[in-house]
Formats: structure tokens, C-alpha cells, sequence
């Protein structure tokens, strides 16, 4: 039976996750080390823009936790608010204070007490952007302009070298950005920043020796025959999914010689699924027609050793961000387009669907085939 995972952060959870995320690890490895999922995880750093809240501290003439566990324990005791005082060398104003406002002699708590003044103390204040509207204007211009954060903090600098209040950090301007909650800067601006990104990210944060996006015993497309790239021997595929809405998708196979396409239903985008269901399609074509499949380096395709060992057919990896080392199907989704819009819901469809649209896409014919279409071209190979 699997473990229930506990909902919320704890107040360790909480330093633990920012202490994670300005190390620069990956939500994975966050939801790893604290029993949360990495879409939990990401809700959470989400609201707050990614950037870690300051650290608290209490003033030094504020009652302790512990100066609080005493009070509570000699109101328990019978003793008169000037002895508690004295015991802890604090005004008997300042005990006849606290007690009263946390229910009196009878009701006092310390726990309840802390926390109470812990949410008290809280002085939330509104940012410079917020309180001028002549600054937030100016600097939302500038981001629409495709200005950086720090390009407009400098050039107010320069532009009201003596107005302090026409003059803002990059730092506030991110922060107003990227927490909504303050409900300074309109979101459609995060679009301008370069990076693109919706929330802050730590300076070293790098997918670098993580485990995402990484296939064991991937074979690269350099090591790939040759007769490949020369498109005379037939059997050789290429193969991606096609995205559609509500995290659905396709799986499309072209064959580089005839361009021949196959479409294939997958329950979803993980690889027992994808490998499953294309291994499936594949092993019902003859053993001269499936000699390779080129795919790029999406995990989808990680039980790729699975998949040569079910259909004979040895697997060979694009390089990162490469999608034209696989031009022909990518030229091929991009007809696909035509009968599956973006925003199209893919799980709609049954295999029989795709098969019917698969045929249409086949017969029609092609100028680089001289315009014969690839069911004509495919059905020459066919014993």
C-alpha cells in the first residue's frame, strides 16, 4: 500500500524547499527530498514568484517564546504580575499587557500567545511601484518596450537623479512581477523579460547532471549508417508525438524514403505507453521495411531497448534541440496541422480516426516524389 503523502509545507519543509531552490535544484529533486510531488512543488514557489520571503526576525524588546512559557507557568503558579515581571526583568506593564490581550489569567497561553504576536507583528507595506503611479506607468512602458529590469532601474537613476521617488531597484521591479499577489505589475508583462520565465530562479540553476531529459544507452544520430541520409534504402522512420490539448497526444512515423506516415493512439506520453503502442504498428510491416527509427530526445522513448528488442528496428537519437536532424517528420506534423489545429483534443480520436486520416495524407501526392503520393510510392516496396 503506497504512502499517503502529507499536505502542506511544515515550517522545515518550507526552509528546506527555498534552501533547495536557491542551491539551484530542480523541482524533481525538491519533490524527492520532501515527499512532495514537483507540481506541488511549483505551486507553492509559483505564488510566492520563486523568490525567497526575508527571514523574520523578532524585535529585541519583544517577549520571547520562552519568556511566554514562563508567564504561563507562574500565572498557573497564583503569582502576582510583579513577581513574573521581576523574574523576567520586564516592566509589570508590559506583563499586565500581554496577559490581557490573550484571555486573561484563565485563558492565557503561551503558544497561543506567540503565534498570536507573531501574526500581529506583521507590517506589510506597499512597494515603491505600488504607492506612485506616475513610476508604475513609466516602468510598465519601458517593459513594454522590451527593457530589461535592470536597464530601467539605471536609466530612472540617470533620467531623476534628485526625485527618489521616481526611482525603483530591479530587484522591486521583478518582485512585482513575478508575485501577482501585489497586484502592481500586470502579468501579460512578464512576456517582454527575455528569459520569459514567470517566476525567479537561482543564478546557478542548471539542468546540468540531472537526470531529466537523459535516456540510458541513447544511440546518437551521428552513429547512424549512412545509407540513412541517402534516403535509397527504404525501411528508415522518423518519429515524434504530436502535441493537442489536455496534455494529449499522437505518435507520428514517417518513412524517409517513400514518406509514407503512420499515425499511432498512445494512452499517454510516457514511455511504457508510447513504446507499447508504436512497437504494436511497427511489427505489422514487413522485416525489410523497419530497419530504423530516428527520434528526438523527448523520454517518451527511453524503453527504447524495449522497443528494438519487440520489433528488430535499432533506435537512433537526435542531439539536443535539433529537431532538423528529423526534417521529414517534422515537415510531416506540420501537415498534420491541417487536420489536428493546435488546441485540438487528441484523446477524441480512436486509431481508426487516424487511420482515415493518415490515408488521406498518404494519397496525396508529393512534389519531391515526383508527384506520386506516398501510398503509391510505399506500395512499390510492399512483396
Amino acid at each position: 500500500m503506497s504512502k499517503r503523502r502529507q499536505r502542506g509545507l511544515s515550517v522545515e519543509q518550507r526552509a528546506e524547499l527555498w534552501r533547495r531552490w536557491k542551491e539551484g535544484q530542480s523541482l524533481g529533486d525538491i519533490g524527492r527530498a520532501l515527499d512532495k510531488a514537483p507540481g506541488s512543488v511549483f505551486g507553492f514557489l509559483a505564488s510566492r514568484g520563486g523568490i525567497v520571503p526575508p527571514l523574520r526576525r523578532r524585535s529585541n524588546r519583544a517577549l520571547t517564546a520562552a519568556e511566554r512559557e514562563e508567564i504561563s507557568r507562574q500565572v498557573y503558579a497564583g503569582n502576582s504580575l510583579r513577581s513574573i515581571a521581576a523574574a523576567l526583568e520586564r516592566a509589570p506593564s508590559t506583563v499586565s499587557r500581554e496577559i490581557a490581550r490573550n484571555g486573561g489569567r484563565w485563558r492565557y497561553r503561551a503558544a497561543l500567545a506567540d503565534a498570536r504576536a507573531s501574526t500581529s507583528a506583521r507590517r506589510p507595506k506597499a512597494c515603491r511601484l505600488a504607492r506612485h503611479e506616475r513610476l508604475r506607468c513609466l516602468v510598465a512602458e519601458k517593459l513594454r518596450l522590451d527593457w530589461s529590469p535592470e536597464q530601467i532601474a539605471g536609466w530612472l537613476r540617470l533620467k531623476y537623479p534628485r526625485d527618489v521617488d521616481m526611482r525603483v531597484s530591479h530587484e522591486t521591479i521583478y518582485k512585482c512581477l513575478f508575485v501577482q499577489a501585489r497586484g502592481v505589475l500586470k502579468r501579460d508583462l512578464q512576456r517582454h523579460l527575455r528569459s520569459r520565465r514567470t517566476m525567479r530562479c537561482a543564478r546557478n540553476s542548471t539542468t546540468a547532471g540531472q537526470q531529466r531529459g537523459q535516456i540510458i544507452d541513447a544511440v546518437s544520430i551521428r552513429d547512424r549508417p549512412g545509407e540513412v541520409d541517402d534516403r535509397v534504402i527504404p525501411g528508415h522512420w522518423e518519429g515524434d508525438l504530436l502535441s493537442g490539448a489536455g496534455n494529449s497526444h499522437i505518435a507520428t512515423l514517417v518513412e524517409r524514403n517513400t514518406r509514407f506516415t503512420k499515425l499511432v493512439k498512445v494512452d499517454g506520453k510516457d514511455t511504457a505507453s508510447v513504446v507499447g503502442a508504436i512497437s504494436k504498428q511497427i511489427v505489422t510491416l514487413p522485416s525489410d521495411l523497419r530497419r530504423t527509427l530516428t527520434w528526438d530526445r523527448g523520454a517518451e522513448l527511453a524503453q527504447h531497448r524495449r522497443f528494438t528488442i519487440e520489433t528488430n528496428v535499432k533506435v537512433f537519437f537526435c542531439d539536443p534541440k535539433s529537431p532538423w536532424q528529423r526534417g521529414t517528420n517534422e515537415n510531416t506534423n506540420r501537415l498534420l496541422r491541417q487536420y489536428f489545429p493546435d488546441g485540438t483534443n487528441l484523446t477524441d480520436y480512436t486509431q481508426r480516426d487516424l487511420n482515415d486520416v493518415a490515408r488521406q495524407l498518404n494519397e496525396r501526392p508529393r512534389k519531391t516524389l515526383g508527384f506520386l503520393s506516398p501510398a503509391e510510392s510505399f506500395r512499390r516496396l510492399l512483396p
